[in-house]
């Protein structure tokens, strides 16, 4: 199950709150936060698209940049014996250990 939802262009992700027993949809990727409830799908594209104007004009207003800027870097801590499976399966595949991550990483992503 993927639990994110894309409402305007930018991606949120779902889960469901027992406690009000309504789903909460929260945007990644802002430099602030935004999120917004309802009962079901439909709501939630509603609520979204609501919460994410709000947060987008209250940024303009406030001469705020809305989204994070990413560099492209962070850092993973990983098992040694992981750590050197993945330069052996670089290196049989011709790939720098950045290469070969990348595409594993993207084929998860967009899996």
């Amino acid at each position: 199950m993927i639990n994110q939802m894309m409402i305007a262009g930018v991606k949120a992700v779902i889960t469901y709150d027992s406690d009000l027993e309504l789903f909460r949809g929260e945007f990644v990727g802002l430099s602030g936060s935004a999120d917004f409830y309802a009962a079901d799908v439909a709501g939630l594209k509603r609520e979204g698209e609501i919460s994410l104007r709000v947060y987008l004009e209250a940024c303009q207003e406030s001469g705020i940049e809305p989204f994070k800027a990413f560099s492209g870097k962070f850092n993973v801590r990983i098992p040694a014996d992981l750590h050197a499976s993945i330069v052996s399966a670089a290196a049989a595949q011709g790939k720098s250990i950045n290469q070969w991550i990348g595409e594993a990483l993207s084929r998860e992503v967009n899996a």
